[in-house]
């Protein structure tokens, strides 16, 4: 399936569409979430139902952006596990009121326009610099464990982020962004 056709199918049919979503995705946003809240099914699970409640909502600007649907559930769903990860701390130190915790949760669960753009323009790198940068910077894999899943040395997989990350600086910068000197 192409990767606006999904898109397009939730916004046309959202119950049908969500469900194929599901059915094609539903195992890679579980394995990112499960790698960020190891041994809390629950909080999975949960994060599981808001990145697919995000994807249904943000069907309509998939299509118009022209973002990958697979890799904007994987910055989807990086960004929730992180952000619930990172609430579960919180409310362990300091209590936060339940309004105030489901509001931080929000907000951090949609991706900005810039995210949108940066999950296009990954999702657009060849391969296996696509797979290189989706295991680096959202699975958060070593470069040792993407060297060992790959068969390749860590030298060329540094290589790779090196000339990747160079790639998407001139593409953001031709398309008016400007950029942070870390990137």
């Amino acid at each position: 399936m192409e990767k606006q056709d999904l898109a397009l199918w939730i916004v046309n049919d959202p119950e049908a569409g969500l469900r194929a979503a599901m059915e094609q995705h539903a195992p890679a946003v579980k394995g990112i979430l499960n790698r960020i809240l190891p041994g809390r099914p629950e909080d999975v699970e949960e994060c599981m139902a808001d990145v697919f409640v995000a994807l249904w909502k943000n069907a309509r600007r998939l299509c118009q952006s022209g973002a990958p649907v697979k890799a904007w559930l994987v910055v989807t769903a990086r960004n929730t596990g992180i952000n619930r990860l990172r609430r579960l701390r919180r409310e362990a130190a300091v209590p936060l009121e339940e309004n105030t915790a489901d509001a931080v949760q929000r907000l951090g669960a949609v991706p900005s326009d810039a995210e949108t753009l940066v999950c296009a323009l990954v999702g657009g790198l060849p391969s296996p610099d696509r797979e290189i940068f989706l295991r680096k910077y959202y699975l958060l894999e070593s470069t040792r464990q993407i060297a060992g899943a790959l068969g390749m040395s860590e030298g060329s997989v540094n290589t790779r982020l090196t000339r990747g990350r160079q790639r998407l600086r001139r593409q953001l910068e031709e398309k008016g962004v400007r950029i942070h000197e870390e990137l």
